[in-house]
């Protein structure tokens, strides 16, 4: 029996409308809606994921570098820079304006046109590289490529083109059209590591980009497809065919005329290095350790100008080279009062970086000045008689060159022929300590040993130094101190540094000083141990040859220079028995003069 609820129950399902299923049409839609809307999701995700891992903008766009240091010589002209990886900053404004129109006219000829990205140009390129079936041409605008060049690695991945995307966005938001372009040219890489069209327009055609011309202006541009595809000094046929090409870009987009491109034509040519300064590079190093000392750390691009002959320093580097053969060989030159008019540590930089001239080795007789100065200022001249002759100290039992003896000799001829016997009598008589005093005063004598050995040239000093000994001399006995940098300062003008000679203090008087000189030129004329150094304009000098023919000196001077010479072996080993003082070095020193 079927109850009153019952009833109700089935009246109501047999008054109920039966479910209907969506159409296909509908349940697409909806799916489409749910794909779309995750996939919106995902994609803001990973562009979020992408941005979060992005460089810090303004850190990158003021980044930091290492300070650029330009040497210049004394006349004022540059010789070497360090650490100039960026040219000169330039802009719109302050470049003739054919330089960035020919960068305009091949890169992105609708830049003040389009957006962040050029769609057309965008469009374009995909057409041509399907047409062509390959990469022939890119559609990446000059704000994409600035974002590219400054913020991001080379690597070709989908996050890198979407953080490209964010960027140029964000560069075209915060700069103008101007500025970005600036940034572009003041950051492309365009030459061996250097970034910049400044940069590469000193490296090319060695002007700045405020000098380039129409042709050199195309030349530049050319090499931003592909810098060393395109360069003009390693591939200056292609260099100039996409100059050329540029030039016609040129024209067709009215900056320029048909007559001005045709003269610019007529003009490309292959580029020239800039010539090899690394005869040079003893020098500027040697000139860094002075800079740090003078006014220590530095974050600020600086000019360094400095004592420098280049001349003098281009003799030098072409000399040393021609006599030393397989051993190695130093050249130390400065004015009397101590500016260093030039310096080579050694034959050639690129295989060896190690400044001989700052080395210490054993110095041979050409430290017997300091003996004979001792000797002069006790009373002797040239002309006291002196005795030369076998003599021992202890086990001490130095002997002469070839076991020659003279006997009695004048302290001038002694000097001259640098006999060993008289300059130890003379330390017996006037103390070893008068020696190593001497030595002080003329500015080496700290590291020296208290030892007879000393005397003889025992005890190790640089060639800087040793030449500072006769600098002493030929400063009428005035004190020395070496110095290779006249000013400092910064990129506007302002000194930073400057240098300012010190009070001279008188370390030998006159007639000392006279009668050491004589001694000195003694030793260039015919029977002196330095006579292959004598000619025309030489006022003395002095032979050194360290045991086993180990090292071998000669520091001579003529009106308004001093020139120290070393020659020997890295490793300390004899060189030939024939290479003394006076033969190799005094050589060398004659050929630089004579030059």
């Amino acid at each position: 029996m079927i109850t009153p609820q019952e009833k109700k129950l089935a009246k109501i399902r047999a008054t109920k409308k039966p479910t209907e299923k969506p159409s296909f049409t509908r349940r697409m839609m909806i799916w489409c809606i749910n794909l779309f809307l995750l996939g919106s999701i995902c994609i803001c995700g990973y562009v979020t994921y992408i941005y979060l891992r992005m460089p810090s903008l303004d850190s990158i766009l003021h980044e930091t570098r290492p300070a650029t240091i330009i040497f210049l010589d004394s006349s004022g002209d540059e010789i070497r820079s360090t650490n100039r990886i960026m040219g000169t900053p330039v802009s719109v404004d302050t470049l003739p304006p054919h330089v960035w129109q020919a960068i305009i006219s091949i890169e992105d000829k609708r830049f003040f046109q389009h957006g962040p990205i050029d769609i057309r140009g965008i469009t374009r390129a995909l057409l041509s590289n399907l047409i062509k079936g390959r990469i022939a041409a890119g559609g990446s605008s000059i704000t994409q490529q600035t974002a590219k060049n400054i913020f991001l690695s080379r690597e070709k991945k989908i996050s890198r083109k979407v953080q490209e995307l964010i960027l140029s966005y964000w560069l075209e938001n915060r700069f103008t059209k101007n500025q970005i372009l600036d940034l572009y040219m003041n950051r492309v890489s365009l030459v061996g590591g250097l970034r910049g069209i400044d940069a590469a327009a000193r490296a090319m055609f060695q002007v700045p980009a405020t000098k380039l011309t129409v042709a050199q202006s195309a030349q530049i541009a050319a090499m931003l497809k592909a810098p060393t595809t395109y360069s003009p000094l390693r591939n200056p046929d292609r260099n100039i065919a996409r100059a050329r090409i540029i030039l016609q870009e040129m024209v067709r987009q009215k900056y320029i005329d048909i007559n001005t491109a045709r003269l610019a034509a007529q003009s490309l040519k292959p580029a020239t290095a800039t010539a090899d300064t690394n005869m040079y590079r003893y020098w500027t190093d040697f000139v860094m350790d002075e800079l740090k000392s003078r006014i220590g750390t530095f974050e600020s691009d600086m000019l360094v100008y400095t004592t420098l002959d280049t001349d003098l320093q281009d003799r030098i580097a072409a000399t040393i080279p021609q006599y030393v053969g397989q051993s190695q060989g130093a050249v130390i030159a400065m004015t009397p009062d101590g500016a260093l008019r030039a310096m080579s540590g050694g034959t050639d930089y690129q295989l060896s970086q190690f400044n001989r001239t700052t080395a210490p080795r054993q110095p041979g007789s050409a430290f017997k000045p300091v003996i004979y100065l001792v000797a002069l200022e006790n009373g002797l001249t040239p002309d006291s008689y002196v005795n030369d002759s076998p003599f021992a100290i202890g086990d001490y039992n130095p002997k002469n060159y070839n076991e020659r003896y003279y006997g009695d000799i004048t302290l001038a001829t002694a000097f001259a022929k640098s006999v060993n016997s008289v300059p130890i009598k003379l330390t017996q008589t006037y103390g070893i300590d008068s020696v190593l005093n001497m030595a002080g005063r003329l500015g080496v004598g700290t590291k020296l040993r208290r030892e007879y050995s000393t005397v003889l040239g025992a005890s190790e000093m640089s060639l800087l130094d040793l030449t500072n000994i006769y600098a002493v001399i030929w400063n009428d006995g005035a004190s020395v101190h070496p110095y290779s940098i006249t000013k400092i300062t910064d990129l506007s003008g302002n000194i930073l540094y400057e240098h300012t000679p010190s009070d001279p203090i008188t370390i030998l008087q006159p007639e000392t000083v006279g009668f050491m000189q004589t001694l000195l030129a003694d030793v260039v004329k015919v029977g002196g141990t330095g006579g292959r150094a004598r000619t025309s304009g030489v006022l003395g000098g002095k032979t050194g040859t360290s045991n086993e023919n180990r090292d071998a000196w000669f520091i001579g001077a003529t009106n308004n220079l001093v020139i120290g010479v070393w020659v020997g072996n890295d490793d300390f080993t004899p060189m030939d028995s024939k290479i003394t003082g006076g033969t190799i070095p005094a050589e060398i020193f004659k050929s630089i003069i004579t030059k």
